[in-house]
């Protein structure tokens, strides 16, 4: 195997947009916490132990996953050899320790999310994944909490706090109707996810209650003072989208997710909006 598909399939292992799209999250928790400019060296290795931890999560998950990827994803890097199985969980603990390092500049709150984060990522295919609606915790868990670590990275956890709450809790609700969506799929290949183990309607009932209690979160950095009308401008249309998705999950789970997913970023958008518009009146 050439040198260049060596590197090649290592850089696939990584999901690098994935893995650079968490990394952004995590900038986004620390510009919305005020501390981008303040503590820039903290928000860098906040992000880059972000980016690090994420490629080594997706190189451990295929690793264990690389007997099923033989059959449903040949093109892999490991089922088709560009990398051995060996190179993978050594690539992998490689990223895992570099992240750690970059982790262990940053305040103790910050160490302590990352610490949960690497284990979180470590356990999930082998003890989460196939627990229903264990695995959509986690990962909603793990997807919210790169705003909490931002934010922790430089000393205030109150606006990336909440985006963190209301991320984690629509990603429950997206994922829910994502194993809707999957459901005749999932069972073929012997999955037992939220929606096989308790029925399509209670998991989406269970996505729904879920949404609820973001929705009720997401007026609270304007109740803090933290930001003003200009996030509300933003954030009421986010919800109403994410609730008007949840609502037609029960009939169409395809254009619902992507509707949650749409919704999800708005909502994300409204706390950078939030921050802006008080960073701008701190300057006038």
């Amino acid at each position: 195997m050439a040198l260049g598909d060596t590197v090649r399939g290592l850089l696939e292992l990584t999901r690098p947009v994935n893995s650079i799209a968490a990394g952004v999250l995590t900038f986004i928790g620390a510009y919305i916490a005020g501390g981008v400019t303040g503590a820039p060296l903290e928000t860098t290795a906040a992000v880059g132990a972000t980016v690090l931890a994420t490629s080594a999560g997706n190189a451990i998950n295929d690793y264990f996953d690389r007997e099923i990827d033989r059959i449903n994803r040949p093109e892999r890097a490991i089922p088709r050899g560009a990398v051995s199985p060996r190179g993978a969980l050594a690539f992998s603990l490689i990223c895992f320790v570099l992240a750690v390092v970059l982790a262990l500049t940053l305040p103790p709150l910050a160490i302590a999310i990352a610490a949960v984060n690497l284990l979180a990522l470590l356990a999930y295919t082998e003890l989460f994944k196939g627990l229903p609606g264990v695995g959509n915790v986690v990962v909603a868990y793990l997807g919210g909490s790169t705003f909490l670590f931002g934010g922790a990275a430089v000393g205030d956890v109150g606006a990336a706090g909440v985006l963190f709450l209301l991320a984690a809790l629509s990603t429950v609700t997206r994922e829910i109707v994502k194993d809707v969506e999957d459901l005749e799929g999932d069972r073929e290949e012997g999955l037992n996810t939220l929606p096989i183990a308790i029925g399509e309607r209670k998991a989406l009932l269970v996505g729904a209650t879920a949404l609820v209690l973001a929705v009720l979160a997401s007026p609270v950095p304007y109740l803090r003072g933290d930001f003003g009308v200009a996030y509300l401008i933003v954030v009421v249309p986010a919800v109403a989208l994410m609730l008007y998705a949840t609502y037609e999950s029960f009939e169409d789970p395809t254009t619902a997710q992507n509707r949650l997913k749409y919704g999800m970023f708005l909502a994300a958008l409204a706390f950078i909006v939030g921050r802006l518009a008080a960073d701008t009146t701190l300057l006038v």
